[in-house]
């Protein structure tokens, strides 16, 4: 489960480091950035869903105590 996050949380930082990189060095036309941002954004919102949905199906432990 740990694995899984930390790939998930390295893929939306790559995606972001590509969006900077296609910013930066694309012309004015180039529609990359908003394709690496959209793929940011639907990574995030995925590694979200995945979360509230382990919890609740107990595979991640609430509260202790």
């Amino acid at each position: 489960m740990r694995y899984i996050v930390i790939a998930a949380l390295l893929l939306i930082v790559a995606s972001l480091a590509s969006a900077l990189i296609f910013v930066m060095r694309d012309r004015s036309g180039s529609n990359r950035a908003l394709y690496a941002l959209a793929i940011r954004v639907g990574l995030s919102l995925t590694l979200f869903l995945f979360l509230m949905a382990s919890y609740y199906f107990g595979l991640i432990p609430g509260k202790p105590g």
